[in-house]
């Protein structure tokens, strides 16, 4: 069974271009400059963060990530610099992304807007030599599919505006602009191409007493051909320190009521470190065949939370 899955996986990773290609994470609001250029130097120092990402528990092939991403504010905070490292691991392929972000920040009413720029490069590789893969007959007979390891490096480039005061922000994000060939064989009429992502996320926090807060917030996700996918996500913050909530992942398949259910947790350990952990359970036809999604991140405030700054960690 799980070879089985793993083959389905497969070929849905063999047609991207009618689906959902990037990453998920479920604590996206910890890591936006994944999704948006436009938030580069939005906090009011530099900031590391790094996440690690096993989705679907125990299902052969089933995609493995790790991001590190770092950002800072320059001259006199009027601009923004970042950059993104990512590895994915989906069954045969292998992808490494490399993103760097440029947001010029304009005062705006009480807050500030972000206008970025983002260009990237992308290392794919697929081992057609994995002993997973099977068929019904010798591949080798086939001129259309390799029978080793295949790679290519695709570049790209991509923008997004982002707007953030002390208690909301909002962002409209296109990371990936070009719709680049990404298929291997020369002689299959139909291209595998890179899918263009729009993101939009927004979110605002409230105040229910004098420690705790509430922290309603949505990404969504706008691929062609797919249908829409958002996190709907609720926090609570407890003293500006520990936050825990829940998300709610739309998608999954038709006879599912969504793609996953996320519950989420979060500490800052000193004034500079996070710490959060987030557990996926899924939704879709696939939870008979994993133990849900994990993910782990670890966020550093260069120089700590500035004390004339409400929530930074948040926006």
């Amino acid at each position: 069974m799980k070879k089985i899955l793993f083959i389905l996986s497969f070929v849905f990773v063999a047609v991207l271009g009618y689906g959902q290609q990037e990453r998920q994470y479920t604590q996206f609001m910890y890591n936006k400059l994944s999704f948006n250029p436009g938030y580069a130097g939005s906090f009011d120092a530099a900031s590391l963060t790094g996440i690690y990402r096993n989705q679907w528990i125990g299902l052969d092939g089933a995609p493995k990530s790790v991001t590190v991403s770092f950002d800072t504010p320059l001259k006199n905070k009027r601009v923004g610099v970042g950059l993104n490292l990512h590895t994915n691991k989906i069954g045969i392929t292998n992808t490494v992304t490399v993103d760097g972000s440029y947001a010029y920040r304009i005062k705006m009413g009480a807050g500030t807007l972000g206008i970025g720029l983002q260009a990237s490069i992308r290392y794919f590789s697929n081992d057609y030599s994995d002993p997973r893969l099977v068929a019904t007959q010798d591949i080798g007979t086939d001129g259309g599919i390799p029978d080793s390891q295949t790679s290519k490096y695709v570049p790209n480039f991509g923008a997004g505006l982002f707007y953030s005061t002390e208690k909301f922000y909002a962002g409209v994000s296109a990371p990936r602009l070009l719709d680049n060939n990404i298929d291997f064989s020369s002689l299959d009429p139909k291209e595998g191409r890179e899918a263009r992502h729009i993101y939009a996320m927004t979110g605002i926090l409230l105040k229910m007493t004098e420690k705790i807060q509430l922290q309603p917030q949505v990404l969504f996700k706008f691929v062609s051909n797919a249908p829409l996918d958002a996190d709907l996500n609720l926090n609570l913050i407890f003293d500006e320190r520990f936050t825990v909530g829940a998300s709610y992942r739309l998608g999954g398949d038709d006879d599912s009521a969504g793609e996953s259910v996320d519950l989420i947790a979060s500490a800052y350990l000193t004034r500079s470190l996070l710490f959060g952990l987030s557990y996926d359970i899924t939704m879709s036809g696939l939870k008979q065949a994993n133990s849900g999604s994990i993910e782990a991140i670890v966020k550093y405030n260069f120089g700590g939370m500035p004390e004339d700054i409400i929530n930074p960690r948040f926006f």
